[in-house]
């Protein structure tokens, strides 16, 4: 493929994916995340062939304007969209597939201190909400989801929804027929029932003080009637 029809499916992604987006120009022009993803590939160039400096100082230029930081080394598919894109942040040896969609705050990070595969790996088609940090040499699976917020540190499945800290599956989709099959979540399942309980209890405690006359805060007796 070539430079210009890469750029072309760079700009098509985002008003594909953002309705506040009006215009071809207003894409190039207004959204950080396509200028972020065009600095890449030419820091990436040069870090591909040796000019390591020089394409460390190209990817600063371009945290200073966009906000995003991309690593040189980071491999990057077609079709990505960042979605305004503010704090992104992208390691050295992360990858992403072709058509994956990250928003603002989004971390693929790395723990490892060795120069060796250490950040994560997106498959196709993956989608990353706001806030969501993926951190280590996992693997997510093509058309995951992951929700905003999460730390996910394990390998994530194809097609299934990620949510929580540390996060964990709570759902898988049907890639044929676009369904969604939600699984049991027994940490939301405790947490309403935590919840239905202390509504019993608050009922039960208002009835409670409802059948008791009202008591001097004082001294614990009804309050004496004053004489005339």
């Amino acid at each position: 493929m070539s430079l210009l029809q890469s750029i072309k499916n760079d700009i098509k992604a985002a008003l594909d994916r953002d309705p506040a987006a009006k215009s071809e120009l207003e894409v190039v022009l207004c959204y950080p995340g396509f200028q972020a993803r065009q600095i890449h590939r030419l820091s990436n160039s040069l870090h591909k062939n040796g000019f390591k400096l020089p394409a460390r100082l190209i990817s600063h230029a371009g945290r200073f304007v966009t906000g995003i930081e991309i690593h040189p080394g980071a491999k990057i598919g077609e079709g990505l969209f960042i979605d305004h894109g503010m704090g992104v942040v992208i390691g050295e040896t992360a990858e992403i597939g072709d058509n994956c969609h990250l928003t603002q705050g989004v971390t693929l990070g790395g723990t490892s201190t060795k120069r060796a595969k250490r950040h994560p790996s997106l498959g196709n088609n993956v989608m990353v909400g706001a806030g969501a940090k993926l951190i280590g040499a996992i693997l997510v699976g093509d058309n995951a989801r992951i929700g905003a917020g999460s730390v996910v540190v394990t390998n994530v499945p194809s097609n299934a929804t990620v949510v929580g800290v540390p996060g964990h599956i709570i759902a898988y989709r049907d890639a044929d027929d676009d369904t969604v099959v939600r699984l049991p979540d027994p940490e939301w399942d405790v947490i309403e029932g935590l919840e239905r309980r202390i509504g019993e209890l608050e009922q039960r405690l208002a009835e409670l003080e409802g059948s008791h006359p009202i008591r001097s805060i004082t001294h614990g007796h009804l309050p004496r009637q004053q004489e005339s």
